[in-house]
């Protein structure tokens, strides 16, 4: 018969066990040769998908999204991620988080609305990895949402992202 202390020993145990698998099991790499030709965000399955040249997922990421998700971003401070079709426009190998990749985020529609709340609509909506003295928390930082409205993943991702986006003007689509 298992005693009480036995089972609390074997139930931490197992925890533990699970949670280095979480922060350590790899990642498939890309497919080789992957030519991705638009990105898709799905706010509320907080997922960022590669898509192909016929629409075809080619990889998936989960993702943590700024503070407040819900809603399209209105302004600047609101730490809402837009919603919208935008472009990659282009990246930044020296951002303060690891690597990031600008959304073209205000668009024209999106800066008249914020002036009529007598608003600044804000910029600088990214994709980016972890700032370097955070890259330990790794996989973990998908459990909150901690951006100011940017697309946070972890810094192995972002590289994997950066080799087939970076220099590239390519589409975005984040939905709801």
């Amino acid at each position: 018969m298992m005693t009480l202390r036995r089972l609390i020993l074997l139930t931490i145990l197992g925890l533990f066990l699970l949670a280095v698998g979480y922060t350590f099991f790899p990642m498939r790499p890309l497919p080789e040769g992957a030519e991705v030709s638009k990105l898709l965000l799905e706010k509320k399955k907080h997922k960022l998908h590669l898509l192909g040249p016929d629409g075809e997922k080619i990889r998936s990421y989960s993702v943590s999204l700024g503070a407040n998700p819900r809603g399209h971003k209105q302004f600047q401070g609101d730490e809402r991620t837009p919603e919208g079709t935008y472009m990659i426009d282009f990246g930044n190998s020296k951002s303060r988080f690891f690597r990031s990749l600008h959304i073209s985020y205000p668009n024209s529609s999106d800066r008249s609305n914020s002036r009529k709340q007598g608003k600044n609509p804000g910029g600088d909506i990214m994709i980016h990895g972890l700032p370097e003295k955070y890259e330990w928390i790794g996989r973990w930082h998908r459990w909150w949402d901690w951006t100011d409205g940017c697309v946070g993943l972890t810094n192995r991702e972002m590289s994997e992202i950066w080799s087939v986006v970076a220099n590239r003007k390519i589409p975005i689509e984040i939905r709801p």
